[in-house]
Order: structure tokens, then sequence, then C-alpha cells
């Protein structure tokens, strides 16, 4: 792995990741006021909150890391990945139930639900792939975390000091939701594998459900 004083080595942008933070915290915030207001709200204003101190440590580019700013990260995003499972679960109750009336709207909360579940994803695997973006440069605890996914890039023959950045997991989350299978970076760990299948599964659960419902509105 290329380190932090191999000139040819930029630490990773913070500012993907945090755009793509803020639009999930945007499209839950904007869900239907049956959706648990309470809890979403809860959860956004803990979302916000977690990302000062993480921008401040922080603010431009991935150079240094604590273990409380780890575990907070780690734990932001969760929390995020969590949240939108039980508002998926509320989701597949309300378009099972719904009437042609409300079902519209359903049906457009069905599409926040699948593209925040894309971009909490994608945030899960780029925090957990090889101890994270600031491990991935060389700078944490200089310990070498073994990758959870691979890339074609790593393939033979590897690309020069390349690792994978923000846009490769949101490329990978979209596919898994999409194809409901890794198509481009292959999962080698088990946590990885478990996470791929859960959004896998709900992509299929939303797409099942939205179709089945827009066919009885036509």
């Amino acid at each position: 792995m290329p380190t932090a004083t191999d000139p040819k080595v930029l630490e990773e942008h913070r500012w993907p990741a945090v755009v793509a933070l803020l639009a999930a915290l945007t499209l839950y915030a904007l869900l239907p006021s049956s959706f648990l207001p309470g809890l979403r709200y809860a959860v956004i204003a803990t979302g916000l909150v977690a990302l000062v101190p993480l921008i401040a440590i922080n603010p431009v580019r991935f150079q240094r890391q604590t273990v409380w700013s780890r575990r907070l990260s780690l734990g932001q995003i969760l929390l995020l990945v969590v949240a939108n499972q039980v508002a998926l679960v509320q989701l597949i109750d309300q378009l099972i139930n719904a009437n042609v009336t409300n079902a519209r709207v359903l049906l457009l909360s069905a599409l926040q639900v699948w593209v925040t579940n894309v971009i909490v994803f994608a945030l899960m695997y780029w925090e957990i792939d090889r101890g994270g973006p600031v491990a991935r440069s060389g700078g944490g605890s200089g310990r070498t975390h073994r990758p959870s996914l691979r890339f074609p890039q790593e393939e033979t023959p590897p690309v020069p000091n390349w690792r994978p950045e923000f846009l490769d997991y949101l490329f990978t989350s979209v596919w898994t939701s999409t194809a409901f299978s890794p198509t481009e970076a292959m999962p080698l760990a088990h946590r990885v594998k478990l996470l791929m299948a859960i959004e896998s599964v709900s992509g299929l659960v939303v797409f099942a459900l939205v179709v089945g419902r827009s066919m009885n509105l036509l």
C-alpha cells in the first residue's frame, strides 16, 4: 500500500462523502410525516451533530484519525443504515396496505428510501474497507488493514498507486442495489458480504413492491 510520504499519493478529499451524507439525510428528512417523525428527526440531528467534529479533525482531506473519530464516524453511518432499514420496513407495510390515493406518495417515498439505501451502504463500504479513508492513504496507526473489497484496478497488472475512493464505493453500491449482486468490486470479508446481501435484498423488495403497486395504479 502506498504511504503518505509517497509524492504520488494525495489523501482522499472529504467533501464527496460529506455531500453524499447530507443528501442521504435530506432524503430521509423528506419522507412523509407518517414515517416515524420523532425517530427521523433524532437520527438527522445526531448525524449532523456528529459531522461537526469529524469535519473539524479532517476539514479538507483525510490526514488524521483518532480512536474516537473512527468510532464516531462508524457509528454515524451505522445509525443511518439501521434507520433506513426501519423506514424500509414501514414502507413495505404502507405499500401493502395503501389505498390508491396515498399509494402515489408512497411510490415516491420508495424512491427516496432506495436512493438513501444506496448512499448509506456506499458510506459503510467506504468506512470499513482497509480501515477507512485515513488508513487507505497511509495515515492512522500505521497498521496494514486487509482489503474487504477487491477492485478491477488491483488485478494483475495493478494500476500503480491506485486506491479506492468514495465514488468507487458509491458505484459498487449502485450496482449492488440494481443488479442484486456484486458486479465490479468483489467482497472478500464476511461483514461486507453480509452488508451486500442486506442491500441486495432491500433493493429487490423495493423494486418488487413498486412494480406491483404501479400495476395496481394503472
